[in-house]
């Protein structure tokens, strides 16, 4: 407005100065703070902080976000030192004070099931050993006998005598595939102890020694389960030695003073030594003695989400602190949500679910992703308003990422215009699935194929899917999902292909041969043989003949032929006549003299050299992977 000069004072204090005051105080607020909030931290009134972030350029309302940068520079102008934690510490510096006032308010630690990852090469029968010890059939159910998603599982282990009996476990059942390993290794980080489980007639595999480090790396103990002894060819002590020689001693060949792992022999197939295997997790258990405090809100870990067609968007969620009851507020990543629902991993609603216990929550407004952390608030507002700021943040990286240029991106940018491009649309039924089909296809990437993927999602193919694969040319692959039925039709109409698979092993193999197709076809020509021109003879109606000798090889009536006069090339193509005296031949061999007449080529000279080749196709080759794959 045309002469107008802000007051020079709010509150008694120079609040536009260029000179902010000098630091005095200390404050600590959390991501996505409100101006409101962030007023009410500075003591200061809302109006007076708009009015500071409007000197600066800056418009906003008394319930808008602000980010961190803004905060601490604001903050600064009225002599506040700001740190910004995200609302996951503060949750956790509400626990720790919780515990310390735990004998005024009750919320004691008590001890708490143990959480046990299964992991292990594919097909070394991780899943028909947890089927055992459920008691269940989920391996017959998983496509092609291997597991695809993680599963979680609580068991109650029941001998007689045992002193472990009564005791639950909490199993996380992961799948073995080498393309599922960021999937183990999210598993080993909400876990207790890891078993590692190892087939007795198959000895170390490469996945067998991934999980290990995985497990090594989250620092957890380990168990060994050599599976399969029931088998003739079964070998537990060539299992002990290979492990042996990775680092895990079996505890009766550890020696004095070197620590020893625990190995159990067990076949899941006849149910031997399972109830061994049991009192070990709870032995080992028992020495770490993990602890929870039931009182708490609750914070746990999605172990998997997936968009169902009745329910909505539903999560697996290991609860590893805390009690979780119906119509609790939450947040998980950048969404929230209220807990409608809750069901065991038997399908049996729930009402409350304590620390250690895996449950199906519905009431999501958004699929989260797998491994976010979920927090229990009190404030559903709070919770909507840090989703929605993290939503904002996370949605302006992936446009400051898309829109940033260099020269480096640009030479790349050059150094690839050769390459062919193979879009791909991928929907899966589970979140976690999708993410490492994703990562497992563009690492097939090479440097003659690039692969990208364009959108990836979970839920059926519907026809905003099938119109993005019309506009960037895309093939559209379903894992575990089917496309709707007008989809389908619009993807029929368009000439858009659309794969279902339920295996990756199966994907990946197609998706090599779709590269392959990309490619322009390679030939070969393979040498056959040499004749020397003699003499040139011109026939009427017949045209040119050239008198040959043949000096190498051979030369035949099907080859095709290069005219040679010196160093220059002057005719490819075809024989048109390949004779011996008068007679037609089918070849001429070394030595042997010929007439050769050339399809549509006359200007034939003494001293040229004819030589024939043959053409082979060769296969494509997709030449070396790329850095895509780190």
């Amino acid at each position: 407005m045309k002469g107008f000069v802000p007051p020079p004072r709010f509150g008694g204090a120079t609040r536009f100065s260029d000179e902010p005051l000098p630091i005095t105080r200390e404050i600590t607020v959390t991501e996505g703070i409100s101006v409101k909030d962030l007023a009410e931290k500075l003591e200061i009134r809302a109006k007076d902080l708009i009015a500071t972030l409007l000197m600066r350029g800056v418009f906003v309302t008394v319930n808008q976000s602000l980010d961190a940068e803004m905060v601490k520079d604001v903050a600064a102008k009225f002599g506040a030192g700001a740190t910004v934690i995200s609302y996951e510490e503060e949750i956790a510096n509400q626990a720790i004070e919780e515990v310390l006032e735990a004998e005024n308010t009750g919320e004691l630690e008590v001890p708490r099931s143990p959480v046990v990852t299964v992991m292990g090469h594919v097909d070394h029968g991780k899943t028909s050993l947890l089927d055992a010890i459920r008691e269940t059939d989920v391996a017959a159910g998983e496509a092609g006998g291997i597991t695809q998603h993680i599963g979680a599982y609580k068991v109650k282990f029941a001998k007689e005598g045992s002193p472990a009996s009564g005791r639950e476990i909490v199993f996380l059942d992961t799948p073995g595939h080498e393309a599922f390993t960021r999937m183990r290794a999210r598993g080993a980080k909400v876990t207790d102890i890891v078993v590692i489980v190892v087939a007795a007639d198959d000895g170390v595999m490469p996945q067998t020694l991934e999980a290990i480090d995985h497990a090594k790396a989250a620092g957890v103990p380990i168990i060994v389960a050599v599976n399969k002894i029931d088998k003739p060819e079964a070998n537990p002590d060539r299992v002990k030695k290979q492990l042996a020689d990775r680092g895990l001693i079996p505890e009766e060949w550890a020696g004095a003073g070197q620590e020893g792992t625990v190995f159990v022999e067990v076949s899941a197939k006849k149910r031997i030594h399972l109830d061994l295997l049991l009192e070990m997790i709870c032995l080992v258990s028992d020495i770490r003695a993990p602890k929870a405090t039931p009182g708490r809100k609750a914070v746990g870990s999605v172990i998997e989400a997936k968009l169902d067609r009745g329910r909505g968007a539903v999560a697996t969620v290991l609860v590893q602190d805390g009690t979780l009851r119906l119509n609790d507020s939450y947040i998980v990543g950048n969404t929230f949500g209220k807990v409608r629902a809750m069901f065991d991993d038997r399908g049996r609603a729930l009402e409350e679910a304590g620390p250690s216990t895996p449950v199906e929550v519905l009431g999501l407004e958004a699929m989260p992703d797998s491994g976010d952390t979920f927090l229990v608030v009190a404030d559903r507002d709070k919770a909507k308003g840090i989703a929605q700021y993290r939503k904002m943040k996370e949605r302006e990286a992936q446009l400051a990422k898309s829109s940033r240029v260099s020269l480096e991106g640009l030479a790349e940018q050059i150094r690839q215009a050769g390459v062919k491009d193979l879009a791909l649309i991928i929907k899966g039924d589970v979140t976690g699935s999708v993410e490492v089909l994703a990562d497992s296809l563009v690492r097939m990437s090479t440097e003659k194929v690039r692969v990208k993927v364009i959108h990836s999602g979970v839920g059926s193919i519907t026809e905003s899917d099938v119109l993005l694969a019309t506009a960037s040319n895309a093939i559209i692959i379903g894992f575990n999902v089917r496309p709707e039925r007008k989809a389908a039709e619009l993807a029929q109409q368009e000439g858009i292909e659309i794969r279902l698979h339920s295996i990756i092993y199966e994907l990946q193999d197609e998706m090599r041969l779709a590269m392959l197709g990309l490619l322009d076809p390679t030939f070969k020509e393979n040498y056959v043989g040499r004749a020397e021109v003699i003499n040139v003879f011109r026939i009427p109606k017949v045209g040119t003949i050239a008198g040959c000798r043949v000096q190498d090889g051979v030369i035949r009536r099907d080859s095709e032929v290069k005219v040679m006069r010196g160093e220059e090339q002057v005719f490819k193509g075809k024989i048109g006549s390949l004779k011996r005296f008068k007679d037609d031949a089918r070849e001429v061999t070394n030595g042997m003299e010929c007439g050769i007449g050339l399809g549509g080529f006359n200007d034939l000279k003494e001293g040229d050299l004819i030589e024939a080749f043959s053409t082979e196709k060769l296969a494509a080759d997709l030449g070396a992977l790329t850095s895509a794959k780190a």
